[in-house]
């Protein structure tokens, strides 16, 4: 079913003969099946009329599930700095006596020595500890609130970039039942982001047929503006300020943007671990908040796609049919 195939036109008109949204159905909502999570029902919608009360009600039910959600996410970040941040910082002393041992050693390292010390480095760096430099870098920490927060985002979402992961056990326990709960609050999160990033194109729809404009005129621009809105500020804006911090080229910053929006997230690129860059305080933060926001479009973006192929099917099909039948025919 096309999302945009229930009808325009009004279905009543008011005293004065104009014609009124009221008893109108909004378009239909296609489910939307993606990997990483599955959102229940996301459309872009043609406008129908809302009683006022049941608008305040929604508003004040989506303001206290953007906050509930936010607590959760800023409770589970703040329980992840607790029990990973000292064990991390015990990582890196290791990690800093290792390397200056191999150094006052290095003349006299057996082979069966120096494949240990291979084998300390490279457990070292798997769990984010990178011993460069003079400093053992104890002070900076994978574990501070605006990483540990990124980090719980990126559970909820079932990112994974597996870059950044929880080593003691309390840490582990936690994080699975923090998934356990934090992913369904994020597919209902998603639900209702996506409903508010659909209400522009409702209000677009609805001016384009105040002003005369058929149903495949409304349907084509609601698309094209959705489109071209979405790609600029999720992947076009999010890539220059990438290549701005990170020191990417411009097509590594569109690169790492899809990548981590469409949920597959290969950790060959992650925002904040440049080894000598200076990133600003609550810089992964920032970029957590612009995934969460950014998977609610793009989960819109492949139900659209999802149903233009299936219509594209139908209708192949269909004209399958129509070759098939007459040859058929006696």
């Amino acid at each position: 079913m096309n999302v945009f195939d229930k009808s325009l036109s009004p279905s009543a008109q008011d005293p004065s003969g104009n014609p009124s949204w009221e008893g109108s159905s909004c378009l239909g909502e296609a489910p939307l099946e993606r990997q990483g999570f599955t959102n229940r029902h996301l459309s872009l919608p043609i406008p129908c009329r809302v009683p006022p009360r049941a608008m305040c009600s929604g508003n004040l039910q989506t303001g206290l599930l953007v906050a509930g959600y936010f607590v959760y996410l800023l409770v589970g970040a703040a329980v992840f700095q607790a029990l990973e941040r000292t064990a991390e910082k015990q990582q890196k002393m290791a990690a800093a006596q290792m390397k200056e041992a191999f150094l006052q050693n290095f003349p006299h390292l057996t082979v069966a020595e120096m494949e240990q010390f291979m084998k300390n480095l490279t457990e070292a760096i798997q769990n984010g500890v990178y011993p460069v430099g003079n400093e053992s870098q104890t002070e900076n920490s994978n574990w501070d609130f605006s990483n540990s927060f990124f980090f719980a985002g990126t559970v909820v979402s079932t990112i994974g970039y597996g870059t950044l992961r929880p080593k003691t056990a309390g840490g582990q326990i936690f994080c699975v039942f923090f998934a356990l709960f934090g992913i369904p609050l994020n597919i209902v999160f998603l639900h209702r982001v996506g409903k508010m990033l659909s209400l522009l194109c409702k209000k677009l729809g609805k001016f384009l047929y105040e002003k005369g404009m058929r149903k495949k005129k409304i349907k084509f621009l609601t698309l094209l503006f959705f489109l071209v809105t979405g790609i600029l500020v999720f992947l076009c804006l999010p890539s220059l300020f990438f290549q701005i911090t990170e020191g990417w080229s411009y097509s590594e910053g569109i690169y790492f943007a899809f990548i981590t929006l469409s949920t597959i997230g290969f950790g060959d690129y992650v925002v904040g671990k440049q080894p000598g860059r200076i990133y600003f305080s609550y810089y992964r933060t920032l970029v957590a908040i612009w995934i969460l926001f950014g998977l609610a479009w793009i989960a819109l973006l492949f139900n659209l796609l999802t149903t233009v192929l299936e219509d594209t099917e139908k209708i192949i099909v269909k004209d399958l049919h129509q070759i098939v039948k007459p040859k058929l025919l006696p």
